[in-house]
């Protein structure tokens, strides 16, 4: 038996649960834009079309604010030590923390990050192979150079088995194989 009200309900509640979920997706955009200081910067979160130029991911707290932040205190120990005679030592000690501290934080946000980066696009790209050739890897795999087999994850399928015969038969590299796809397949989950 038909009953509008309940058919009433259920659209009210389909256009409600619609609404809140256009308004969470568009209330971390306007987030964004606020926090990072307008579109130039929330760009780099949200990428309307990916591609070649623009696939690399910037963290804008690390990147813009923390990193400079540490290369201006280390110029400036740099620079107290040849001007401040009688605290020279107390400004090489400075200077070398604060070149620690950047070290630092470079290498153990890339390595940690990066290298279970790569291990995610090794077992993407295994996955992908299989779904396409119905076939292991693993040969095919040793044969690559890992920038190659990260450059094919932004080829869509039928682009992917013409790149990955000519990084296999004409060693072409990552970057040429970015630089061929005619149809870029965004990655928006980079870390």
């Amino acid at each position: 038996m038909f009953h509008p009200e309940r058919s009433d309900i259920s659209i009210k509640i389909s256009i409600i649960k619609c609404k809140q979920q256009y308004f969470r997706y568009h209330k971390y955009q306007l987030l964004l834009k606020f926090l990072f200081f307008g579109k130039i910067l929330a760009t780099f979160y949200i990428m309307e079309r990916q591609n070649y130029k623009n696939h690399r991911k910037f963290y804008p707290p690390h990147h813009f604010i923390y990193l400079p932040l540490l290369i201006l205190l280390e110029v400036f120990g740099i620079y107290k030590i040849f001007n401040d005679e009688p605290d020279t030592l107390t400004w090489i000690l400075f200077s070398i923390v604060i070149f620690l501290i950047f070290y630092l934080a470079i290498m153990v946000r890339q390595h940690y990050a990066l290298g279970l980066q790569n291990r995610l696009v090794r077992i993407e790209f295994k996955q992908r192979y299989f779904e396409i050739f119905n076939q292991r890897s693993d040969e095919v795999e040793k044969k690559l150079k890992f920038d190659q087999i990260a450059a094919l994850r932004f080829a869509y399928d039928n682009e992917f088995k013409e790149l990955l015969y000519r990084a296999l038969h004409e060693n072409i590299s990552g970057d040429k194989i970015k630089k061929s796809i005619k149809n870029w397949r965004a990655d928006q989950h980079r870390i």
